[in-house]
């Protein structure tokens, strides 16, 4: 009987390969021409784990630690092996200790014993248990289990907070990932055995440690170098969540079975609104800060802000006036480029840095000026009868990506400015084991925002975001430390919210397009959650900024 074969086009050369073959066996064969580990492949336009099968003709390529796939899949199972290795020392030491992956910190996660802190001591046995079960190279297997049999799995192994998640699930299916017995539930994919998982670090840090991964050199563990004052903002939402019980998705989707919802909602709203009321406060107790300097990533609902923060100054007898640092871009023309020839927008070069200390300088000096106008039609600049002076009780509400870069306000005295960062900085979990990415909340706000207010697909802002991402990475996050105020703008319950806008904006992406498979991973992330209607929303929300309903001019 002649043995089946299908045919595999690679790097435009068409191979064949017997019915059965693993994509494993595939990768190796093609692994000594790339720098970087191969830790999945992408058939046919899906994406597939190692330990699949070849099951018909089609299209490879393959997907490495240095992708954003690649790296997650990476992440995510070294994750199960520091979750395999904390239970092996707890068996070992007859000890109740388990592990929680709270958020992301550094280029890791920052995670907590529940049980006890760990020490030196305690981190050194930890990543000996990780080296070893690596060093096995143990099959990281994976079970698809109906989801009533996953409940009754999880309320058996006492992982509560996956079970409350299943609970609500639609999808019939769920898949387990097991490495030697330990099993557990994570979203996405996984490498095939642990022997790929060899480069990661753990670092004490506060109550617990940091489980840390490769960046950009993708063989060796980056170094530790946090943000404290993100880290303390991220530590206050996720305490605040634990007060109201809503750390995980299944907490939030109680509350919303539970009629529960339009609490939370009033209760996050009025949280947000007295954490603003206090920064104006802040403020006005400081005369001499004349430019309140706002910066953050794409998304955050920095607009909504500096509406909110005005309004919370005008309570406390200031006048603020908001200026937004895109009027003082140079004229397209002189724009600088990026390496593909493209205008650079982003850049701190793009904006007329000297212009703009003589402006602000002038009204520090108690000057009249005239303010530009920026016309994003005609890519130049105009003035329109705009004038400023400032008074004793003026301040001027700055907003752009650079507010934070020294640079843009050299000679402006730092005595005059306050700093603000402020991002969505996600507080819930989707459980214990997983949590959310900040970047995945503010690329569904903007994709909302983009469809309803500037006619932007699903799909262009996709394609689209890891420019976006670049850019925070070059010219917003090196500056986050610089701020003397970081602010949280997510809301716990926002995502259910966004859900029933972003949805048929994503399922309109066809499965043919580069952008199906990221498509497809937000469509599965936003089913864990139940849909919450927009009504109970306040016309002044940050959340307004995106699904439209606003009070203020965003």
């Amino acid at each position: 009987m002649e043995e089946t074969t299908y045919r595999v086009k690679i790097n435009g050369e068409e191979k064949q390969y017997r019915k059965g073959t693993l994509y494993r066996e595939i990768a190796e064969e093609y692994q000594p021409q790339f720098q970087d580990d191969i830790v999945l492949v992408l058939f046919n336009n899906r994406l597939r784990e190692l330990g699949r099968k070849l099951k018909k003709d089609g299209e490879l390529s393959f997907v490495t630690t240095r992708e954003k796939a690649g790296r997650k899949a990476y992440r995510r199972s070294v994750t199960l092996l520091m979750q395999k290795a904390v239970h092996n020392l707890a068996w070992e030491d007859k000890k109740q200790v388990a592990v929680r992956v709270e958020h992301s910190i550094s280029q890791g996660y920052y995670c907590e014993l529940t049980g006890e802190t760990p020490d030196e001591t305690y981190l050194m046995r930890l990543k000996e248990e990780m080296m070893h079960l690596a060093e096995r190279k143990i099959p990281i297997r994976k079970e698809s289990i109906s989801t009533d049999e996953a409940v009754a799995l999880f309320r058996e192994l006492g992982m509560h907070d996956k079970e409350r998640l299943f609970s609500y699930r639609r999808s019939s299916k769920v898949n387990i990932y097991s490495i030697d017995h330990y099993m557990d539930y994570f979203y996405g994919y996984m490498v095939p055995d642990t022997g790929y998982l060899k480069y990661f670090e753990l670092k004490q840090y506060e109550d617990g440690f940091v489980l840390l991964f490769p960046d950009k050199d993708t063989r060796a563990a980056a170094e530790f170098a946090p943000s404290h004052k993100l880290f303390h903002v991220l530590k206050e939402s996720a305490e605040w969540s634990a007060k109201m019980d809503i750390s995980t998705v299944g907490a939030l989707n109680d509350a919303v079975a539970q009629g529960r919802i339009r609490d939370v909602i009033l209760v996050a709203e009025a949280l947000m609104e007295r954490k603003i009321g206090t920064l104006a406060e802040q403020i006005a107790a400081q005369p001499d800060k004349k430019f309140v300097m706002i910066a953050g990533p794409s998304s955050s609902g920095k607009t909504t802000f500096s509406h909110r923060l005005s309004i919370q100054m005008m309570a406390q007898g200031l006048k603020p006036h908001p200026i937004a640092l895109d009027d003082y871009y140079v004229n397209r023309v002189d724009t600088p480029k990026d390496e593909n020839g493209n205008y650079n927008f982003e850049c701190l070069e793009a904006l007329d840095i000297e212009l703009f200390n003589h402006d602000m300088s002038a009204l520090l000096n108690g000057e009249r000026i005239e303010l530009p106008t920026y016309n994003f039609r005609t890519g130049e600049r105009e003035y329109k009868g705009i004038f400023k002076q400032l008074g004793k009780n003026d301040i001027l509400v700055l907003e752009g990506i650079h507010g934070l870069n020294g640079k843009l306000s050299y000679s402006l005295p730092e005595s005059s400015k306050l700093k603000i960062y402020i991002s969505a900085l996600t507080q819930l979990n989707i459980d214990e084991h997983n949590n959310l990415p900040t970047a995945d909340g503010r690329m569904i706000r903007r994709m909302v925002r983009d469809a309803r207010t500037r006619n932007i697909s699903a799909k262009q802002t996709i394609a689209m975001w890891d420019s976006v991402r670049r850019g925070e990475e070059q010219y917003i996050f090196p500056f986050q430390d610089e701020a003397d105020i970081m602010f949280n703008s997510a809301l716990i319950y926002e995502l259910a919210v966004l859900k029933q806008y972003a949805e048929p904006l994503l399922f309109e992406i066809d499965k043919g397009c580069p952008e199906y498979m990221e498509a497809k991973r937000l469509l599965k992330f936003l089913d864990y959650f139940i849909p919450v209607p927009s009504e109970d929303i306040g016309k002044n929300s940050i959340l307004r900024e995106f699904i439209g309903g606003s009070c203020f001019n965003v």
